[in-house]
């Protein structure tokens, strides 16, 4: 499965790798940043524990959607 990974990545235009990245930047971003919003207690903007735990795991799970729709039209595309 690896070797099919790093094979299709390697048919890949430029401009394709560029969004391919992109795409893995943005993942880890929402990523990072609902991780941040659940644990980090003194966070600026003032939420309720609740609605602050809540938004983290939606960031995150928009976050893992993302990642999961890039990379089903891309299989979808061979």
């Amino acid at each position: 499965m690896i070797k099919k990974l790093i094979s299709n990545y390697k048919k890949k235009s430029l401009n394709e790798r560029f969004l391919l990245f992109i795409g893995f930047l943005f993942f880890l971003i929402y990523l990072t940043f609902g991780i941040v919003l659940i644990f980090w207690t003194s966070f600026p903007v003032k939420l309720q524990p609740k609605y602050r735990i809540a938004l983290g795991i939606l960031l995150m799970a928009y976050g893992f959607f993302r990642f999961y729709r890039y990379f089903n039209t891309n299989n979808d595309e061979e």
